[in-house]
């Protein structure tokens, strides 16, 4: 569209790219599961409307997944009433009427999860349902071991800043800032790392493969494979801020996954809020259900009430446990301990103001945040306010970018284009890599990374960026 690079965009009809894949083996699947979450739902009601629309939306989700599967012509959305239909069509058009093997890629998955909300939109009873909310809850669940591990710090960090106000064992003012930088480069990387699980590409995550993605070792593994690291740059522009006794200092986060991965978003605000980096952190979900995991506000009500009685939460037998023949652990008084103090912390600066929702259509668009200082211009002008605006995950990154095929050479503050130099704002994006579009990396890195197994030297292909193995952190001071 107008605001876009002229560098051609990532599609479902390279042969070479994770788009080309997405179509046709992904999103079927996610299709599939949204049917039979559906189909769980609506078979266990006793009210007969509720049943009949349930077998409607099945019948339409059935039907857009024949679509995708037999590449037919991808068609307008209907008017369901919400103000991003013309938008959405507008491009369809633009894009000649385009089939769903051959399409731009970030359009065509945008389109995907918005059709999916059309379904429900259309409806009377199911307006607000959230196909996706089951398996969210139940990844959570999974996540107990790096839970708990993180809670645990959590709460000797939070308690230790209360209390002194420093860092333990800092006796210096050099020690002390090195001393609060480490604790701010592995607070953020714990946020990084929890980007590791997200649902709309682990389709098959197992309990166990959800332990080995989380804990303190993963995150120590997985420090060798951050490819590009600019936290250091973030640390200095918020310590700078906080030296200059700015009252109204700010921190967004432009959210990604629910679960775990909120779960660690969170542990970043709270400890932002408590070692005075931030004086207030604005968090940003989705309106609609998005992406499989994306974080929708009742996702948060939902985290926050599972932490309000633990034991409840962690002791309930799921589906899982049932068909296992499994019995949960019960948990320790120091870890109920641990996840109360979570949620007393949490709730406390929520309800001080300190810890803001604020949800934006502009986040499920179609397009790229290329177009955000012209078609949301409110929002734009609200992120300028900001010290530091951190973008979660993969889509996040994808949309900055244009997720266009830029040589990876390219700077990042280049290629977010109106985002990057003198837009007023700085913007710290944190990645693990599951899409071809990388940007901002060494000469020679690209092809380095290729050749290691599994790298996709051999194929044409950047097999390396798809997996979540590796990740990039980077920085671009719009206020410079």
């Amino acid at each position: 569209m107008e605001y876009d690079p002229e560098t051609p965009q990532y599609s479902t009809g390279d042969p070479t790219s994770f788009a080309y894949i997405s179509a046709r083996e992904r999103w079927p699947v996610i299709i599939t599961q949204g049917i039979d979450d559906v189909h769980r739902s609506a078979w266990a009601t006793q009210d007969e409307e509720v049943l009949k629309e349930g077998k409607w939306i099945v019948s339409e989700l059935a039907r857009l997944k024949y679509e995708l599967q037999h590449d037919r012509e991808i068609t307008p959305l209907p008017d369901d009433g919400r103000e991003d239909v013309e938008g959405y069509n507008k491009e369809l058009k633009a894009l000649g009427n385009p089939r769903w093997h051959s399409v731009p890629w970030l359009y065509s998955e945008c389109y995907l999860y918005r059709r999916i909300s059309s379904i429900f939109q259309q409806t009377q009873k199911w307006k607000s349902y959230d196909l996706f909310a089951r398996q969210k809850m139940s990844t959570f669940r999974s996540s107990r071991p790096a839970v708990l591990e993180l809670a645990a710090r959590y709460k000797d960090i939070v308690t230790g800043f209360e209390s002194e106000h420093t860092i333990k064992g800092a006796k210096t003012q050099e020690e002390l800032e090195e001393a609060e930088k480490i604790l701010f480069i592995e607070m953020c990387e714990i946020c990084l790392w929890g980007n590791a699980t997200d649902l709309s590409l682990l389709t098959n995550l197992s309990y166990e493969d959800i332990q080995k993605l989380q804990g303190s070792e993963a995150r120590k593994a997985s420090e060798k494979n951050i490819v590009v690291n600019d936290l250091g740059k973030a640390f200095a522009v918020l310590t700078s801020a906080q030296h200059s006794g700015k009252k109204e200092r700010r921190v967004d986060i432009v959210l990604d996954n629910a679960g775990f991965e909120l779960f660690v978003d969170l542990i970043l605000a709270g400890y932002l809020l408590a070692a005075g980096l931030a004086a207030t952190v604005v968090l940003h979900p989705k309106t609609i259900p998005w992406f499989v995991s994306d974080v929708l506000p009742q996702d948060f009500a939902s985290l926050i009430s599972a932490l309000a009685d633990p034991q409840a939460f962690y002791s309930a037998l799921s589906d899982d446990d049932k068909q296992a023949g499994k019995t949960p652990t019960p948990l320790s008084n120091a870890e109920v301990s641990n996840l109360s103090f979570l949620f007393g912390h949490w709730s406390r600066i929520h309800a001080e103001g300190q810890l803001v929702l604020r949800p934006n259509m502009f986040w499920t668009e179609g397009g790229s945040y290329w177009r955000l200082p012209k078609t949301a211009p409110s929002l734009y002008e609200d992120l300028k306010e900001s010290e530091l605006v951190i973008f979660k995950g993969d889509l996040n990154y994808r949309k900055l970018t244009a997720d266009a095929a830029w040589p990876t050479t390219t700077p990042f503050s280049e290629a977010i284009g109106p985002m990057g130099p003198a837009s007023g704002v700085r913007i710290l994006a944190l990645r693990t890599c599951k899409a071809d579009v990388v940007v901002g990396l060494l000469e020679g890195e690209d092809e380095r990374i290729k050749a290691t197994e599994g790298g996709g030297e051999d194929s044409g292909a950047r097999k390396w960026a798809w997996s979540g193995k590796w990740a990039v952190v980077q920085f671009s001071d719009g206020k410079a």
